[in-house]
This record gives C-alpha cells, structure tokens and sequence, in this order.
C-alpha cells in the first residue's frame, strides 16, 4: 500500500500513521474496509457483514487508537 492510496482512503494524515498503515501489510481493500467499519459500523452490522477479521480489525485500532493509548 502507498502513501497515497492511504491518503485517497483516509484523507490527510500524518506520517507516523502512514508508516503504521504500510507496516500492517494491509491491502488497500482492507483499508477501505476498515475504514467504513469505523465510520459505518452501525450501517455494516445492519447489512448483515461478517465481523471484520484480523488484519481489519488491526487497521481499526491503527486509526483509532483506544483513548488511553493516545
């Protein structure tokens, strides 16, 4: 995953959260799919969608760390 395909997905962010992300080995795919579970989890629950597996889950926690770990 590239710089940009992250930025295309998320938007602006940082770098030390681009590293996170090309570290994870994560897919674009996985990234996008992360990315709507954070922000539509609700809506994908309500779709009947699978619980996001591994790596996903990973992703989430990359960009969304729990509050006391930020």
């Amino acid at each position: 995953m590239t710089r940009e395909q992250i930025i295309s997905i998320v938007g602006p962010v940082d770098d030390d959260l681009v590293a996170d992300l090309i570290a994870s080995g994560a897919s674009p795919r996985e990234l996008r799919e992360a990315w709507g579970w954070l922000h539509n989890e609700e809506a994908l629950i309500g779709a009947g969608r699978p619980l996001p597996g591994s790596r996903v889950s990973e992703l989430i926690d990359i960009l969304d760390p729990p509050e006391d770990e930020t």
